[in-house]
C-alpha cells in the first residue's frame, strides 16, 4: 500500500479555499492528506469590508468558515514564516486570537500550494505606521467603524468654548489615502452612513465633518475607465467630499497630516487604502520575483522548486487572456478576488493532475468586469465591458457579491443584512472591542514577522 501524500495549502483566502474545494472533489481520501495553513479559521470576503465599516453588514457575515467549507482539510491556524523547498518543509508560527506566538511548528509536505495573498501596501513615510488604519481585515474594518463613532462622540462632548475648537476640528476630519476601490468605497459608504445617524449627536452637525480623499493618481477608480471614474468623482463631490488627486501624505506629526503639496491637515483619522502588495513570505524564499510576486508559469508551477505551485495575489501568473506586447513580457493577472478565486480552482486541478487525475492546463481567464458600491443607490459597474451607473450598477454589484461569496449561509446572512438596512434605521453602536494599537496595519496584518529579504529579479 502506497502512503498517502500530504498536500499543504498556505493561505485561507480565495485561492486557498477554492483550490481546497477542487482538491476535495478530485482527490480520493486514500490518495492524499489535505492540510491548509491560515492565520485565521476563515476566509474574509474583503470586497464587502466597506459595508462593514458603514455598519451595513455584521462583521462575521463576511467570514467564511474554512472548517465547514473544507471538511477534509486539517486546519493549522498560524502564519507560515519560512519554506525550505529542498527539505520540503515549512515553518509555522502559531496564532492565537490573532496574536502570533513564539510557538512554532515544522510541517513537511509532498506537494505545496503557496497562496498567502496580499497585505496593505505602505511606504516609508514618517508617522504613517504609527497612525494609519488599513481596511484589509475584519479587525481593521470594525475598528474604523467604531473609531469614527468614537471621534464624533468625543467632539460632541467637548465644551462650547473656543479653546476646544482645534481639538473638535481634528476629531471631525477624516483623511483617506487611495482613490481605488478600497478608499473610494469606504469614504463613500461611511460618509452616507454617518449622515443617516446624525441624530446621535446633539452638539455637532455631521455635515460639518470634513472628508478628504487623496491619491497620487490623476483619477478616481482608474481601473473602471474615465467615464465611470468621473461619475464616481462627481458623486463624491456632490456629497461634500473633498477629493484631491496628484497628492499624497508627506508625513504625520502628532495630530497633523502633512500632504505632499505642503498642506497641513489637522486630523485624528487616517485611513490607508493605497493599494496592496504580495505577502512578504514570498520575499524570503530565494526564488525569482516580479514586483514582489512569486514568478510562476502559466500552469502556476514555481520554477526551481519541485512540487510547488503558487497562485493568487502573491503570484505573478501570466495573463494569457491579454496579448503579449512585441517589446515586452507577457502581462500578469491583476491582484483581484476574481482572479484569485478562479486561479484557486485551476491550480487545484493542476495539483490533482500531478496525482494522475486529469491533465494540467494553462490558466486563462478573461476579466468579467469590476464593480464599486458608493452607498445608497449610487454605484458604478463594468460587467463584460458594459459601463453602468446608478441603481442598475448597484444591482449588478450586489448580485456579483452574492454570487462570489463562497458559502450559501454567508449569502443569506449578507442578503438579510442588506434587506434590514433598507427598512430599519441604521445601526450606530460602537462596540470598541479592539485596542487602537492592535488595529494598526502592522499588528493587524502581522507583516513584521518575516525577515527582510532582497527581491531576486525574475529570470528571462
Amino acid at each position: 500500500m502506497v502512503d498517502r501524500q500530504r498536500v499543504v495549502i498556505v493561505g485561507g483566502g480565495f485561492t486557498g479555499l477554492y483550490a481546497g474545494k477542487k482538491l476535495e472533489k478530485l482527490l480520493p481520501a486514500s490518495a492524499a492528506e489535505l492540510v491548509i495553513v491560515s492565520p485565521t479559521d476563515h476566509l474574509t470576503y474583503s470586497p464587502l469590508l466597506p459595508d462593514v465599516t458603514a455598519s451595513v453588514i455584521e462583521p462575521r457575515h463576511v467570514a467564511v468558515s474554512l472548517r465547514q467549507t473544507l471538511p477534509r482539510h486539517k486546519l493549522v491556524v498560524g502564519h507560515t514564516t519560512s519554506v525550505d523547498p529542498e527539505a520540503k518543509t515549512l515553518t509555522i508560527s502559531k496564532t492565537e486570537r490573532g496574536v502570533v506566538s513564539d510557538e512554532t511548528q515544522v510541517l513537511s509536505y509532498d506537494k505545496l500550494l503557496l497562496a498567502p495573498g496580499a497585505v496593505t501596501r505602505r511606504f516609508p513615510i514618517p508617522g504613517v505606521s504609527e497612525n494609519a488604519r488599513g481596511v484589509k481585515t475584519i479587525t481593521e474594518a470594525a475598528f474604523v467603524r467604531d473609531h469614527l463613532l468614537s471621534q464624533l462622540d468625543a467632539a460632541d462632548s467637548l465644551p462650547d468654548d473656543p479653546r476646544f475648537d482645534a481639538e473638535r476640528a481634528e476629531r471631525m476630519t477624516v483623511v483617506a489615502v487611495g482613490a481605488g476601490y478600497t478608499g473610494t468605497e469606504i469614504v463613500a459608504q461611511t460618509h452616507r452612513w454617518l449622515s443617516r445617524v446624525a441624530d446621535r449627536w446633539s452638539s455637532i452637525d455631521v455635515r460639518d465633518v470634513k472628508w478628504l480623499l487623496i491619491d497620487v493618481a490623476p483619477a478616481v477608480l482608474p481601473e473602471l475607465g474615465p467615464r465611470l471614474g468621473q461619475y464616481a468623482l462627481s458623486a463624491l463631490k456632490g456629497r461634500g467630499i473633498d477629493v484631491r488627486l496628484g497628492v499624497s501624505v508627506a508625513s504625520v506629526e502628532g495630530n497633523v497630516i502633512n500632504l505632499t503639496d505642503g498642506t497641513p491637515i489637522p486630523s485624528r483619522t487616517l485611513i490607508w487604502g493605497a493599494g496592496i502588495m504580495a505577502n512578504p513570505l514570498m520575499g524570503t524564499l530565494g526564488l525569482p520575483l516580479d514586483r514582489g510576486r512569486l514568478v510562476v508559469d502559466a500552469k502556476m508551477k514555481v520554477a526551481g522548486a519541485d512540487d510547488v505551485w503558487a497562485a493568487g495575489d502573491a503570484a505573478a501568473v501570466p495573463d494569457l487572456a491579454k496579448p503579449k506586447p512585441a517589446d515586452g513580457p507577457q502581462p500578469i493577472t491583476p491582484p483581484t478576488a476574481q482572479h484569485a478565486q478562479r486561479q484557486g480552482t485551476a491550480v487545484g486541478k493542476n495539483i490533482a493532475a500531478a496525482f494522475g487525475i486529469g491533465q494540467a492546463a494553462d490558466y486563462v481567464h478573461k476579466d468579467l468586469g469590476l464593480v464599486a458600491d458608493l452607498g445608497g443607490g449610487t454605484a458604478v459597474a463594468k460587467p463584460l465591458g458594459i459601463e453602468m451607473t446608478g441603481l442598475p450598477a448597484k444591482i449588478v454589484a450586489r448580485g456579483y457579491h452574492l454570487y462570489a461569496l463562497p458559502a450559501m449561509s454567508n449569502r443569506i446572512r449578507v442578503l438579510t443584512d442588506w434587506a434590514l438596512h433598507a427598512v430599519l434605521p441604521p445601526q450606530a453602536v460602537a462596540l470598541n472591542q479592539t485596542r487602537p494599537e492592535d488595529a494598526l496595519i502592522t499588528p493587524a496584518q502581522n507583516t513584521d514577522i518575516y525577515p527582510k529579504a532582497e527581491e531576486k529579479p525574475k529570470v528571462g
